[in-house]
């Protein structure tokens, strides 16, 4: 397949079947796979170097959620069997080492041009092809665009009054200095109780004169038990990975395999019940949810868990009063994404950090060395904002995206995301989002469920060049169907009850809607599966001019 047909108007500039968006683990992968079917790619990143997600998140204590030997690669087997991971959950430096590799090992580096940020995307009609101009003013056309921009990419800075009034430092997680930030003898505050936060709180505390936190709603978080790996722990998961991934794939809701619960938690007495859960923290990490096969679906259910965890934050946190404020209470334990930690709660047992609760008032306003909340100030000489990403839609929204009518995408999206399988938007022609909103995404494994995305859309592309196929995009029908059954599942379990980041409750004015699909990883592919089976179905093709002439002579 070769991009659409030039005409004199266009013809200087480069053309590629593929543009494609953004250089982390999912525009790797989707480049290696183009590139072996013979596709023309091209790769646009804005950092650079590879890593997406874990190129920009240098935080302290920056680690992944998901254990280091399943969150990778499958596609290869040599590569699983060649990389040593060093610990049960590899620290940023170590998964943005893993990418170099990658991009190193297969030759990627050669399609991807780095520091360069695509600005605008445009389908031409006349030419059945996207022009996308990129932020060094040059324009290339391609067939089909590819947003592999990532769902964690987008950092938030929050609106609070006389923050630019700040005259000390201001450091955001997900855009942190690359050589790294000494809290020696400083008094710091941090703004945010998230993920980010809750892993580098315990460093900095251990680092800064006086560490101030700013909580607004306090999270769950279980202990992640971190620890290095040994050869004989490697290698039995490396022995063992063709069922790994069978199960991640095909049978785990999240992706992540792990032993798969038989029972409700109601189902056990209050003693078992314990137990288990006893036996889940001192395990770490996120398969604590998966001790029941119902917390995140009955409520009763959850509160067994909720529970069980506010009793560990009284165990652990001496200041009752502080423990009460870090217990969380107004929200279903897994409704947000789960944090996992190393000594987090332990940390506000220092005498050198202070825990300001701002639920009731925010944070008032930022002066030029102090930060005012609960109507007291707070000294201080540099501020982190631990404030989170524009979820799922920020790092689309950032690109201006014209379909042939001149609608943009932020236009059709304003009352909140509509796809279609979290795949492609209506109305938006050969434009592919690989973990869109309405997929798994962010629920799940992301390694797993990007090779999932990237493996149907090259087989897709695939299919279109064998039948002349040269336009694609999603019905209408479909989509609202699609739409619908995401927002319908997710009713069925007690994720709405939070006002989360998978809402986009963190972003003002920013529409309500439950973006994730949480049908479970192996129910989605299976629907993937399905709809290709039957011609990709839900979706319109359009033959080429050529072919059409042909089929009614």
């Amino acid at each position: 397949m070769s991009a659409a047909p030039s005409n004199a108007e266009n013809s200087r500039e480069p053309a590629f079947d593929v543009v494609v968006v953004g250089a982390g683990f999912a525009g790797m992968y989707m480049l290696h796979r183009l590139r072996k079917l013979g596709f023309s790619a091209r790769v646009y990143e804005q950092g650079s170097d590879v890593g997406g997600t874990w190129y920009w998140n240098r935080y302290p204590g920056a680690r992944c959620d998901v254990e280091s030997m399943q969150y990778s690669y499958s596609f290869s087997e040599e590569l699983q069997q060649e990389w040593n991971w060093s610990e049960r959950y590899a620290p940023q430096p170590e998964i943005l080492k893993y990418a170099q590799h990658v991009a190193d090992r297969f030759g990627l580096r050669q399609d991807i041009v780095f520091n360069t940020r695509v600005e605008r995307a445009e389908f031409d009609e006349g030419c059945g092809a996207w022009q996308v101009a990129t932020s060094d003013g040059k324009t290339v056309r391609a067939q089909f665009v590819v947003l592999a921009t990532g769902c964690l990419s987008n950092a938030r800075m929050p609106d609070i009054k006389g923050l630019p009034d700040f005259e000390g430092n201001v450091y955001h997680t997900g855009h942190w200095p690359h050589e790294g930030v000494d809290f020696t003898n400083l008094r710091v505050g941090v703004i945010g109780t998230g993920s980010s936060a809750i892993q580098s709180v315990p460093l900095m505390a251990e680092q800064a004169r006086h560490l101030f936190v700013f909580q607004r709603t306090p999270n769950f978080s279980i202990p992640a038990r971190n620890a290095a790996l040994t050869d004989e722990e490697r290698d039995a998961v490396r022995k063992n990975y063709p069922e790994i991934r069978r199960v991640a794939r095909e049978e785990a809701r999240n992706g992540i395999y792990a032993e798969m619960p038989d029972r409700g938690a109601l189902d056990d007495g209050e003693n078992a019940r314990r137990v288990k859960y006893e036996q889940r923290w001192a395990k770490g990490g996120l398969t604590f949810m998966m001790a029941y096969n119902n917390l995140l679906l009955d409520q009763t259910a959850n509160d067994t868990a909720a529970s069980f965890v506010r009793d560990k934050i009284a165990e652990i946190v001496r200041d009752p009063a502080i423990a009460r404020c870090l217990q969380p209470d107004n929200h279903p334990i897994g409704s947000k994404r789960i944090c996992v930690d190393t000594d987090y709660y332990a940390a506000f047992n220092r005498p050198n950090v202070t825990l300001v609760d701002i639920r009731a008032t925010g944070v008032e306003e930022i002066l030029p060395n102090a930060v005012r909340a609960g109507g007291q100030m707070h000294e201080i000489d540099t501020l982190v904002l631990a404030t989170g990403f524009d979820a799922m839609t920020g790092s689309v929204a950032k690109i201006d995206i014209r379909s042939r009518d001149g609608r943009t995408l932020n236009q059709k999206w304003a009352a909140g995301p509509k796809t279609y399988l979290g795949l492609m938007s209506e109305g938006f022609p050969n434009l592919f989002i690989i973990t869109g909103p309405g997929s798994p995404s962010v629920l799940s494994n992301m390694i797993v469920s990007i090779e999932q995305h990237v493996d149907w859309i090259a087989d897709c592309l695939a299919f279109m060049r064998n039948h002349g196929l040269v336009s694609m995009e999603a019905t209408p029908d479909a989509e609202e169907q699609w739409v619908a059954h995401v927002n319908e599942v997710a009713q069925m379990t007690v994720y709405p009850q939070a006002n989360s980041w998978y809402m986009g409750a963190n972003i003002p004015g920013k529409p309500r809607i439950f973006m994730p699909y949480i049908g479970g990883v192996g129910v989605y592919r299976r629907i993937c599966n399905e709809v290709a089976a039957a011609g990709y179905r839900g979706f319109a093709m359009t033959a080429r001019q050529t072919d059409r002439l042909a089929a009614t002579s």
